[in-house]
């Protein structure tokens, strides 16, 4: 067995910081590359709870976690007031992070993050857990072939109903989430734009609170163009009142049209449309995904991959600053002031 082969054999011990809903999808999607031994949630019987199922500690505290010597790796699901902070004391502390999306509430509070993670070279991937989902990977593969052409624009929507109560929830706390349905749903939209089309250097745009009775907004237009005025338009929304997620990418050649992601948000759906040299109707070729979603347990193992290969990490800090720096300038430009 060659060193490389037997690093990459190498069963990783992960940690994980909030044992909520996203904690819990994290835990199950482990896989063989990591092995769960330790728990940590402001709530211990929550900890407790998932700690149990994988015979693992349970802490009330990320301190207590994050002091232990045998963690190689944490994976971090908290709320977005504590993911920046927590982060930044896990890579000191000589460990590799799975942090969820947005990774911090704006970008001042992400670049130590960044400085001391490359300082220290440790491997922090950013939980932007849709690239993995199959009809946004195979989207990218055909983009990547040049099978549609040099990108134009992309129009997407992405929103959800909320729930009775929502505008009391912490999402609807802007010292505790930073923002509203921009920082919530938004990163994702934006991120997805940028893994197709490139950076973005003009940012317009406009959030604001139609509906729920709360400090943040409910709904965000945007408008990101690259270098080349390739277009992202982007909406998110929590007064979709049916889950929705769309996305068009259009080609000189072609359109790919993605629309679900599973469960409420509905059957996964790629359909290329690929222009004929004549023109008129588009030869069509439809993909479907009814099973389950796989995208967590491909995201685990690409930042198992990182972490064994040195390799920086696909979907990074730095893709969670440059969505961040996005929302940022719109909620400015909304009048939204988040930073206190």
């Amino acid at each position: 067995m060659t060193n490389s082969t037997a690093a990459s054999s190498k069963v990783l011990n992960i940690g994980i910081i909030g044992c909520g809903l996203i904690g819990q999808k994290r835990a199950a999607a482990l896989g063989a590359g990591g092995k769960l031994v330790a728990c940590a949630d402001t709530n211990l019987a929550r900890a407790e709870s998932l700690a149990k199922k994988f015979n693992a500690e349970a802490y009330d505290t990320w301190q207590a976690l994050i002091a232990r010597k045998d963690i190689d790796a944490v994976v971090i699901a908290t709320l977005h007031d504590s993911l920046a902070e927590i982060t930044l004391a896990a890579v000191e502390s000589g460990k590799h992070v799975l942090v969820e999306k947005p990774a911090a509430r704006n970008p001042a509070e992400l670049e130590p993050v960044i400085a001391a993670a490359k300082k220290l070279n440790r491997k922090v991937h950013v939980g932007f857990n849709h690239r993995y989902h199959r009809a946004l990977q195979k989207a990218k593969e055909i983009i990547d072939s040049g099978a549609i052409g040099e990108l134009m624009f992309i129009r997407a929507r992405y929103g959800h109903g909320a729930r009775v109560g929502y505008d009391k929830e912490w999402r609807s706390d802007p010292k505790l989430s930073g923002g509203g349905e921009l920082i919530d749903q938004g990163p994702h939209v934006i991120d997805l734009s940028r893994w197709f089309m490139g950076e973005f250097t003009e940012v317009d745009g406009y959030a604001h609170t139609y509906y729920w009775d709360m400090p943040v907004d409910d709904n965000a237009f945007l408008t990101l163009k690259t270098a080349k005025k390739q277009v992202a338009f982007l909406q998110v929304s929590c007064t979709e009142w049916k889950n929705t997620f769309s996305m068009e990418i259009y080609g000189k050649t072609g359109k790919l049209d993605l629309n679900g992601l599973g469960g409420s948000y509905g059957v996964e759906r790629l359909t290329w449309y690929k222009m004929l040299p004549e023109m008129g109707p588009p030869e069509t070729t439809a993909w479907e995904y009814p099973m389950g979603d796989n995208s967590w347990a491909l995201e685990m193992a690409e930042f198992y991959e990182d972490i064994h290969l040195n390799r920086d990490p696909a979907a990074g800090l730095n893709d969670a600053l440059a969505a961040l720096t996005v929302i940022q300038k719109i909620y400015k430009e909304s009048g939204y002031d988040f930073s206190a």
